[in-house]
């Protein structure tokens, strides 16, 4: 009988883990570098968490001296910026306190990206709501 116990008792268990719902996956990236290898390993970064998890949820933050990356004409890799900012599950914002001290207009950034009042905010209020958290760097 303890026997039985034991079996039904582990069973119970394992279908409890293969049944349990899985967590959202939700991401913000924290640029703050003008550093094109790091623009260049975040937009691989996002390649891969998009690519194998496709209902993740994915946002950079822009700041610092960071925004090179998303503004026109001085982005080594606005193309691909520009192809991720169409996808509903990846997000592009600039911090304008960052636009102001940088001197970057609205019209310069690229198609897409959004600008948020402030950037250090924006990723302390995806902490807030669960999201992880990545620190860009090399």
């Amino acid at each position: 009988m303890k026997k039985h116990i034991a079996i039904i008792t582990f069973i119970l268990l394992l279908s409890n883990s293969l049944f349990a719902q899985k967590a959202p996956y939700n991401v913000v990236f924290d640029m703050t570098s003008d550093d094109t290898i790091s623009h260049r390993m975040a937009l691989r970064w996002i390649s891969e968490v998009t690519d194998n998890n496709p209902e993740a949820n994915v946002e950079i933050v822009f700041y610092g001296k960071s925004l090179g990356m998303i503004t026109e004409g001085k982005s080594i890799v606005a193309e691909t910026v520009k192809s991720y900012t169409a996808k509903k599950n990846v997000a592009f914002k600039v911090c304008a306190i960052a636009m102001k001290n940088n001197k970057v207009d609205k019209s310069m950034l690229l198609p897409g990206v959004q600008i948020v009042p402030d950037g250090i905010y924006e990723i302390i209020s995806k902490q807030h709501e669960d999201w992880g958290y990545i620190k860009v760097s090399h």
